[in-house]
């Protein structure tokens, strides 16, 4: 019996194991008008304080919403959730849309995306300040692009029967271990998720704005697409920083994690350094750093855990270790009105857990450059027939549908293990459905937008005609998990906690920023 088949072996004796798997999503989506424009409009009132409702949020600008599912353990659960809050957003966005893509909409110039506010408290201001940073750093269009954020955790069973009997602290540090061998098999073959899931062949023509590219794009009305691309979103055209790409961060354990995004914290950049802090009185960026603040690592994976009140997430995975991982690499589904259907859930599910019991060995830099440009191959041509991928410096070079099928020789014994704690075959199901993409890239999700967006004669066009769809279908939807009334609760506390925030403001905004970035000069 092999090391997976025996892990696998001892995590399917107790049933809960994959009953209770966490999950919680993270879904971004742009406010649109009905001519396919960005909505320039500010963050519509009636859906609260964006610094503080738990369920919906902003992230860079004011048109782009962020909705936020807590934990749940049940798929059902979680997509009801997700219905609920879309459906109460739309009814606060008058004829205004949400963008069911997730390249931008049309966007006349840069200065048309109003960066996202949190009010006049101290912590509020910095929020927008890191925004402004952002934007002199990158620019805007790239932060304006939508994404799906999937959030994942085993139980204390799952660790329970993986490792036996252990303390706190041995529990603490086999978890954080688990989940770094977890995130190296990511990076090792999440090319897998762009490829099934990527859904972004194609752009806008004004997301441009006049910047060079190598890429060999083919020109449909006003958008711009690749023949076999799946996912230009995590393309170097997309959310990517070219800044970071020498960071050397090692993914073999949380102590080197931490030390080597630690030092990209502290490590100043020359190009932002031209941008300046504070010029005439006015700040520009947080700091002159490579990151302003961890969250602007860009990767597709990240392992997290929940900070207390003040705590940075450094200092939250330097206390407790890493209580769940964040993947970050999925597109938004064009083809589900909330951006991710229950299929891809299950697929994370498999794909995760397999990534878990699988054999992973330390990965050192030669390796992070041979997965960094298999993923680059499968962004930009992974539906191209018999694409060779070559896993390891020294590795065997095989065909993306050789590599995925020995990937799928594994996850078909999983999901055999979760249908049976679960019940009924839906796991395998979807395993049987993917496995014939597989041979057929065009089934992919990339595959089909491609041929729909050259049916309606643009990336516009379709993105118009589906969010009209489903702006339709959220108002009809009746809720599942919450209520009007608790979204209207959640509205009215999230105004009242702002305005607490900002009358509990005891020094200058200048004072509040040197002393949170204080730890930087220890």
């Amino acid at each position: 019996m092999t090391e997976f088949a025996s892990r696998l072996e001892r995590v399917a004796r107790n049933p809960e194991v994959f009953k209770t798997l966490g999950r919680g999503v993270e879904r971004e989506t742009l406010r649109y008008h009905q001519d396919g424009r960005l909505a320039c409009t500010p963050h519509p009132v009636g859906l609260g304080s964006a610094f503080t409702n738990d369920k919906i949020t902003t992230d860079f600008s004011e048109s782009l919403l962020e909705f936020i599912t807590p934990v749940s353990r049940d798929i059902d659960t979680l997509i009801g959730q997700l219905e609920d809050i879309h459906h109460f957003t739309q009814t606060k966005l008058g004829e205004e849309k949400m963008w069911p893509l997730s390249m931008p909409c049309f966007v006349g110039e840069e200065d048309d995306i109003n960066l996202a506010q949190y009010g006049s408290s101290n912590p509020g201001r910095m929020k927008t300040l890191y925004r402004e940073g952002l934007k002199r750093r990158y620019g805007s269009l790239m932060q304006i692009i939508s994404g799906v954020h999937f959030n994942f955790s085993f139980p204390d069973v799952f660790w329970d029967e993986l490792f036996g009997e252990q303390d706190e602290q041995q529990r603490q540090d086999a978890k954080s271990d688990g989940y770094f061998a977890l995130i190296r098999n990511y990076y090792r073959f999440g090319w897998l998720i762009p490829f099934f899931f990527g859904a972004s062949p194609a752009l806008c023509s004004s997301f441009l704005h006049g910047r060079e590219t190598d890429l060999p794009f083919e020109k449909l009305g006003h958008s711009l697409f690749l023949p076999q691309a799946t996912s230009l979103r995590l393309s170097d055209l997309g959310y990517t920083s070219n800044e970071q790409s020498d960071l050397k961060i090692n993914f073999n354990s949380l102590e080197e994690y931490l030390e080597g995004l630690n030092a990209a914290i502290r490590t100043p950049s020359n190009q932002f350094s031209k941008i300046g802090v504070k010029v005439d009185g006015e700040y520009r960026q947080l700091n002159t750093n490579v990151l302003q603040i961890e969250n602007e690592l860009y990767a597709p994976i990240r392992p997290k855990r929940v900070a207390k009140q003040g705590e940075k997430p450094s200092e939250a995975l330097t206390r407790g270790g890493v209580e769940y991982i964040e993947v970050r690499s999925l597109d938004v589904n064009p083809y589900s009105r909330i951006g991710i259907t229950e299929d891809q859930v299950r697929f994370l599910d498999l794909f995760l857990t397999w990534a878990m019991l699988s054999d992973s060995e330390p990965m050192d830099y030669c390796e992070q450059a041979c997965w960094r440009d298999n993923w680059n191959k499968v962004i930009i041509e992974g539906r191209k027939p018999d694409l060779e991928l070559k896993i390891g410096c020294m590795g065997e070079v095989l065909t993306l549908q050789t590599w995925a099928k020995r990937v799928f020789d594994e996850l078909v014994l999983i999901a055999e293990q979760m249908d049976k704690a679960n019940g009924g075959n839906h796991y395998q199901a979807v395993c049987t459905k993917l496995l014939s993409w597989i041979d057929n890239p065009e089934l992919t999700i990339s595959g089909q937008f491609l041929e729909e967006t050259k049916c309606f004669g643009g990336m516009g066009k379709v993105g118009c005609e589906f969010g009209k769809r489903y702006r339709t279908e959220h108002l009809e939807h009746q809720y599942k998990i919450y209520s009007k009334a608790q979204m209207e609760q959640e509205v009215e506390r999230s105004i009242e906690a702002q305005k607490v925030a900002e009358e509990s403001d005891t020094v200058s905004f200048d004072a509040f920023l040197e002393d949170y970035f204080s730890y930087l000069k220890s």
